[in-house]
């Protein structure tokens, strides 16, 4: 029961990050009337607030790793407490009220994201690489699980009659879900911790991890930056209305069926080998994305497919190479992912902080009729930029030694 137990607390912390990176900017500027220029601030502000508290995350589950259990209690009880009041903040709220909520929320998300894969070697039948890769693979499966729930939560509230959106019930139904999984997840925190030596730069360096921690913040922010554009690009550059919920959700399952096949791969080929197949993919789907006309539904299904396809890739085997350099190397895992996930919430704020203002000084506004200039803007963001950067992380794949993506 160890793994599906994995599994599930990993899809509650998925199911919880989907409305803070998917939902919350619409959420924000159409309920809660926040411009959008102020919401990319409000996020960078939260990921400062994180650049100091995620490092401190993974080094007290490292300094008290008899822990275990109450960090993985203390990040549900935030998620409980934190969704059902964000979601039913009024409209006109105090942007104070909602940076205190996100606050929250996103220290509750860290802490839970960073006990989880911080303690990969603690939770893994074995600590030897294939049997990390095994565990990322239910560990991924379970958030990508989470996601789907997450995606279409909302949208099925609203056909069983709740309003503003859905929001509010959603922000309860989050709430109960995080109760219910720490009832049914506390034997695996009483497992006895595997842990290791202290962090130091020069230790990340001889391991090969600064070179993955580069090229997690590079490779997160193609996938950050369509996660902040996506509704709005379905909606109103592809003048879809009502299929953005749908769409997500296939993008995600594609995801989710092919976890186990990157895993399987990667134990069989190498991770390195895994991603130079699974990269051009992402690739691709961009360029797809750029030149696609408004209306083609079953055009931006087949990205959807791909792209989802490739998301899975990065999920399972780039966690999974970053903890098996730390288990070779003895380091500790939970505050080397704790730099991981400051690395990944990083690649999230710059996007919101740049492209948000920039659709707003183009003159784009969700939902409402926008200008040619506008929509290209909004083009430009979600499709042409993030292939660059993709590129550019693709790249630095190629680059990777030998060693360090060893299978």
């Amino acid at each position: 029961m160890l793994y599906p137990r994995v599994s599930l607390y990993a899809l509650m912390l998925a199911a919880a990050g989907i409305p803070l990176y998917i939902h919350l900017p619409r959420f924000a500027s159409v309920n809660l009337g926040i411009s959008l220029g102020v919401l990319g601030t409000v996020l960078l502000v939260i990921r400062l607030v994180d650049l100091v508290q995620d490092p401190l995350i993974g080094w007290a589950i490292d300094r008290w790793p008899g822990g275990q259990l109450l960090f993985a209690f203390a990040a549900s009880l935030g998620l409980a407490v934190g969704f059902p009041l964000l979601f039913s903040l009024p409209a006109g709220a105090s942007v104070t009220s909602l940076v205190l909520i996100l606050i929250l929320l996103f220290s509750a998300y860290s802490l839970g994201t960073i006990l989880l894969y911080g303690r990969s070697a603690t939770l893994a039948n074995t600590p030897d690489a294939k049997e990390l890769m095994t565990l990322a693979a239910f560990r991924e499966g379970g958030q990508l699980t989470g996601v789907v729930i997450a995606a279409s939560a909302p949208a099925l509230f609203v056909a069983l009659g709740a309003g503003a959106q859905g929001y509010p019930a959603f922000g309860l139904f989050l709430g109960v879900l995080a109760i219910v999984t720490i009832m049914l997840t506390f034997p695996m925190w009483r497992r006895t911790p595997i842990t290791g030596d202290g962090l130091s730069f020069s230790g990340l360096g001889q391991a090969g991890a600064l070179r993955l921690l580069a090229l997690a913040l590079v490779n997160s922010l193609p996938v950050a930056i369509t996660s902040t554009l996506f509704l709005f690009f379905v909606e109103d550059r592809l003048q879809l209305p009502g299929k953005a919920g749908p769409l997500l959700i296939l993008f995600f399952l594609s995801a989710g069926a092919s976890v186990p096949l990157w895993a399987r791969l990667s134990n069989r080929i190498g991770p390195k080998q895994t991603l130079i197949i699974a990269m051009p993919l992402s690739i691709a789907s961009f360029i797809g994305a750029a030149i696609l006309p408004a209306g083609e539904l079953l055009g931006f299904a087949v990205i959807c497919l791909a792209s989802g396809a490739a998301l899975g890739a990065d999920m399972v085997v780039l966690p999974a190479m970053f903890s098996v350099v730390l288990t070779r190397a003895g380091l500790n895992a939970s505050a080397a992912f704790g730099i991981w996930s400051f690395a990944g919430k990083l690649g999230l704020a710059l996007a919101a902080f740049f492209t948000l203002p920039l659709l707003e000084r183009s003159g784009f506004n969700p939902g409402q009729s926008n200008s040619a200039q506008a929509l290209e803007t909004l083009n430009l963001a979600y499709a042409v930029l993030p292939c660059i950067l993709k590129l550019g992380a693709f790249g630095m794949v190629l680059t990777l030694p030998t060693e360090v993506t060893a299978k």
